[in-house]
């Protein structure tokens, strides 16, 4: 019987598409571990966009001129990348935006002001970014409707058994949460969760930023209702981002912003809106940022997302097994087969703003902080942590550089 060899991500090969890796930081290899909160940028993208600016560069829509045509292909075609990067059934559902937090901010307003009231509510889960936490929450109450916050477990999961109580006393009106945790790389299985919030009558948003980048995303096979990427996260630049939505959803909603490319005509009397997706693009669109997001996109297929994921199954499994060796060391979040590629900790007694700073003098760049995710910090019980993050540009001995780190931190504090 014929033994199929199992494809494995090359990262060394792929981290010589990225420029960033070729200088020393303080004279030692840079061991970026900072994923998360942002990811480098490959030379493929990095051309993409100089290119188009040499070349092809012109305001979209407004021109018949060939440049004017080239930067309105260049950007349609960077939508029907993303489109099908997602699966979307149509790409006039793609809707271009700075980043998460502003297709985020969307739907809140321009679904939430039209759709809330008194005696309905929102519910999100303690685990949530500040980009889903506080745009439904202001919403929600500047509309009089219950914000709802779902707890973890003591295993610092999402504890959803509270849904059928909250269905109980208020009009469940929308669930808004994420695919992959920021902070803790938690994935989260929404099957069951778009199911309840259907059957409720209810709308799921999803904060795919973290998920985007190192799985696939496929919206249709999640069932949710609307779905925002971030493209700094996801190698293009940033000033990018995309919110997915059902047609159906998205051309009953008011506009967000107004002006510019999304009005259809301008009287006295009246304005009118454009069709999907420029009813809610107001203004000059994030032209070549697009096209670097086309790229990026194309970028990851290529590497092929199934490959990116399990190399990072690797990697917080290599990292939780390596950091566990650090004394006084503690780790947050689920085993690694349940996570993406973050790993979130803090040493004993020390801070994680100093753990990151002493870091930095041996070429490792973490994030310590509270993640945008304040809740959940209170939940931990700590102000803030340090976090790394991994990407398909990782490789073992960055982690390694970690561990040899926290142990010179730990030297300057004994």
């Amino acid at each position: 019987m014929a033994v199929t060899a199992q494809r494995k991500l090359d990262a060394r090969a792929l981290r010589a598409d990225f420029p960033i890796f070729e200088q020393l930081i303080h004279g030692k290899p840079l061991a970026y571990l900072d994923s998360a909160n942002s990811s480098q940028k490959p030379r493929q993208v990095i051309d993409a966009m100089s290119e188009f600016y040499e070349t092809s560069y012109a305001n979209v829509h407004r021109a018949v001129h060939v440049l004017g045509e080239r930067a309105t292909a260049g950007l349609e075609g960077a939508r029907d990348k993303v489109a099908a990067f997602l699966n979307a059934p149509e790409s006039r559902e793609v809707i271009f935006v700075r980043n998460a937090t502003e297709g985020l901010n969307l739907v809140a307003y321009a679904w939430g002001l039209s759709n809330l009231g008194p005696g309905d509510a929102v519910v999100v889960t303690e685990l949530e970014h500040h980009s889903v936490f506080v745009p439904f929450q202001y919403i929600a109450r500047r509309q009089g409707a219950e914000f709802v916050m779902l707890p973890l477990d003591e295993h610092d999961e999402v504890d959803w058994s509270g849904l059928d109580e909250v269905a109980a006393t208020y009009n469940v009106k929308a669930v808004a949460t994420n695919l992959v945790s920021n902070s803790l790389g938690t994935i989260a299985d929404l099957a069951p969760i778009v199911r309840w919030a259907h059957d409720q009558g209810a709308i799921v948003v999803c904060d795919a930023a973290q998920a985007a980048p190192h799985l696939r995303v496929d919206v249709q096979a999640l069932g949710v209702d609307f779905l925002a990427i971030s493209g700094h996260k996801m190698c293009a630049p940033s000033g990018i981002g995309a919110l997915w939505g059902r047609a159906e959803l998205l051309e009953k909603m008011e506009p967000f912003l107004l002006g510019g490319h999304m009005i259809s005509s301008v009287r006295y009397e009246k304005t009118t809106w454009g069709e999907l997706p420029h009813k809610f693009e107001a203004g000059t669109s994030p032209i070549v940022e697009a096209v670097g997001l086309g790229a990026a996109v194309d970028y990851l297929e290529a590497a092929g997302l199934d490959l990116i994921e399990a190399h990072e199954h690797e990697l917080a499994a290599y990292a939780l097994t390596r950091l566990a060796e650090v004394p006084g060391i503690t780790l947050y979040g689920p085993p690694a087969d349940r996570r993406a590629g973050v790993v979130s900790f803090n040493l004993e007694g020390i801070h994680p703003h100093d753990v990151a700073q002493i870091l930095d003098r041996y070429g490792v760049a973490i994030r310590a902080g509270h993640h945008c995710c304040q809740p959940l910090m209170h939940h931990l019980g700590v102000p803030a942590t340090n976090r790394a993050s991994f990407y398909l540009y990782t490789i073992p001995e960055e982690i390694d550089q970690l561990v040899d780190g926290l142990h010179g931190v730990q030297e300057v504090f004994a």
